[in-house]
Formats: structure tokens, sequence, C-alpha cells
């Protein structure tokens, strides 16, 4: 068994090999409403053998939306949508199923990418909320700086949201503090200008993100499993967020009963200087990983199942979140394990479509494995 195809328990929950899907917005939600899109995205993955499947950002309120086409997870609706896709998803798979909560802060009230991902304008628009009164970049709303109401009722919109996904059947919850969304507008000094209790030092600025963190983990079960995704660095010269940032904070989570971190990096200030390149960000997961050791998820640019490999089996990271390579290509799983001489779950229906030469799941009755080779 490779290092990659071997199994990993966060928390309660048991997965059966490193190769999660990363969250992706598909921003086709009506009124926070997951529809046939999403039934169709999301079922192409049912079928691949992943050992996580994190359906994409779902925000905690209207207002938490980045944009129009958001999903959410705060009204009854939107809780029966993604229910429906949660189950049909486990009946046809054994790949537990998680969500990304998250409010989108000033970086909301946007245009859908293909739009253009502008700040909207007139009716459409709506007013933000961030750490302090900075609009995210020029021509951006100026977002309205939260109070102490607004940051209990924020806390308790999390609390509810994950209510609502234990409820819908999911079994991991990710919170989004990273990318430049609310809970990263507080960690970050870019955006956090604050000079209460809740900006200035280190400690001040992670109290936020730290206070829905221990709401969140109050109310989710702990048979199932519950993680962060922090910043790693804010990829900018001489202020921001840095890899000790994170290990700090790794630190702090683990012993508050974080199951898991997944660590990324940039997307809070248009000043950022990202290295791009393969495995940019796994190094920050790396230094995590090392000092803190609590389950770390890398990301960024990770792509062959090589490379994937190596990072799991040198220690990097104890798994890798892909994204935009498994939209590419959704049955990434199966080239992986077919590379690496791994076996992966495949649904008995597409056992025709496996290489005859891959090696074939245990679970799968030998006549099953004859009838692959005479196709």
């Amino acid at each position: 068994m490779t290092d990659l195809f071997s199994p990993i328990t966060l928390g309660g929950v048991t997965l059966p090999n490193r190769v999660v899907l990363s969250p992706m917005c598909q921003y086709s939600a009506v009124e926070g409403v997951a529809n046939d899109w999403h039934v169709i995205h999301l079922g192409r993955y049912a079928a691949s053998g992943l050992g996580l499947i994190i359906t994409e950002a779902t925000h905690v309120s209207r207002e938490g939306r980045i944009t129009p086409g958001c999903l959410g997870l705060y009204t009854d609706a939107q809780e029966a949508a993604l229910k429906g896709i949660v189950a049909s998803l486990k009946r046809h798979g054994k790949s537990p199923v998680g969500t990304q909560l998250a409010h989108a802060g000033r970086k909301g009230s946007a245009e859908e990418p293909w739009r253009g991902g502008k700040a909207l304008a007139g009716a459409e628009a709506w007013q933000t909320l961030s750490a302090s009164a900075l609009p995210h970049d020029t021509g951006w709303h100026v977002p309205k700086a939260m109070d102490e109401a607004d940051i209990a009722r924020v806390t308790r919109e999390f609390a509810d949201s994950a209510k609502r996904a234990d409820r819908a059947g999911f079994d991991l919850v990710e919170l989004h503090g990273a990318h430049g969304y609310l809970l990263h507008q507080f960690a970050s000094p870019h955006s956090n200008k604050r000079t209460d209790k809740y900006g200035g030092s280190f400690e001040n600025r992670m109290r936020f993100p730290l206070q829905v963190f221990d709401a969140v983990r109050a109310v989710w079960p702990k048979a199932k499993a519950l993680g962060m995704r922090i910043t790693g660095s804010d990829w900018t010269p001489g202020e921001g967020l840095t890899p000790e940032d994170a290990v700090a904070l790794a630190k702090i989570l683990k012993d508050r009963g974080c199951d898991f971190v997944d660590v990324t990096g940039g997307g809070v200030s248009m000043q950022q200087k990202i290295a791009l390149g393969p495995g940019y960000q796994v190094p920050f997961a790396a230094e995590v990983k090392k000092r803190t050791g609590i389950p770390t998820m890398a990301v960024g640019m990770i792509t062959d199942p090589h490379q994937a490999q190596a990072i799991v089996a040198e220690g990097r990271a104890d798994m890798v979140a892909l994204a935009r390579a498994m939209l590419y290509d959704p049955l990434w799983t199966w080239h992986a394990a077919d590379a690496l001489g791994a076996s992966v779950f495949t649904p008995n229906p597409y056992l025709r479509g496996r290489a005859p030469t891959a090696p074939i799941p245990r679970e799968v009755a030998p006549q099953q494995v004859k009838g692959v080779a005479a196709r």
C-alpha cells in the first residue's frame, strides 16, 4: 500500500486515502440553494475513490456570501438540498463528505468570476462586514467595522450552520480562515487595524477566529471531524501573516480540539507577491506539521501522482487537496492509483472502465475481475 492511498483518521472519521477534493466555489446556487449543477459537479466525484470530498465554500448568512450565486447553509431549503446531495454521494461512493463553512466579509457583494468578479453596484449590492472599515481594493465597497454585537451574531451564525451541516449528514466541517475572507480579515494585520480586544497583537487578532472555532466545536459532534483552513503566509513583504503565525495558530487550535488544519496562503492583500510553482504552498503545511503534529492538509498546484505521493511519504503533509487538477480530471484518483500501483474504490457500473492492468480492490468479486479482463 502506498502512503498516498493509506487510510487516515480525523476525529471520528476515517478517510480511505489521503487524496482530498478541495472546496471549489461554483457560483451557481439560487438564493444559496444547491441545484442540478451541484448534483452534476459533485456526482462526478462519487465514483472517483477520493479519500474525502469537501463540497465548496458554504456561507453562514446572506451577507456572508461572496456572490449572489454562492452556496449557503442558513435556511431550511438550503439544508434540505444539501442533505439530498450528501445522501446521494454516500449511497454511490465510499468517500466521507465535508463542507467548508465561510463568511466572505469585505470580499462579498461581488460579481461571479465570469461576469468580471468586481464589486456589485446598485440594487444587487449589499453591506459587507470586516474587522475594519477598509475596502478590499480600489473600487470596492467600504465594509462596516464589526462591533461586538456583529461579532456575537456572526459567531452564532457559524454555530447554527454547523448544526445544519450535521443534520444534512456531513461528516466533516472545515472553517474557512484564509483566502482573505472574514476570519482571515481579523487575523491579518493588513485588514485588521482595530484598537480594541480584537485588534493589535497576534492574540487579539486571533480572538474572533478562535471564538468562532470554539462555538462550532461546542455544537459539532466529536464523532465527526472539525478543522480549519489557515494561512501559511499573506505573501506580502514586510507585513502580514507568516509561517510562524500559522504554527502558533495551529498549536492553539490543536489544544482546543481541532482535528486537522488545511494550510494555504494569500488572498487578503492586493500587494501580495506569490511565487507560483508546483507545490508552492506545501512548505507552509510542512512547517506546521513538523512543529505541531496536528494532521495537516497541503494545497497549491499539486497535480502529479508521484508529487502527491512524495509529499505524504516524506512527511510534509498528511493529506493533499486538489482543486483545478480535479476539475480537469475528475478521475484523477483512479489515474494516481494506477501510476502508483495502488487500488481505489470503483463503483460496480464503472468497473469496465478501469484499465485491465489496474489493481482491483478486494471488495470486487472475482467474476467482476474476470468481466473487466474480458472487455
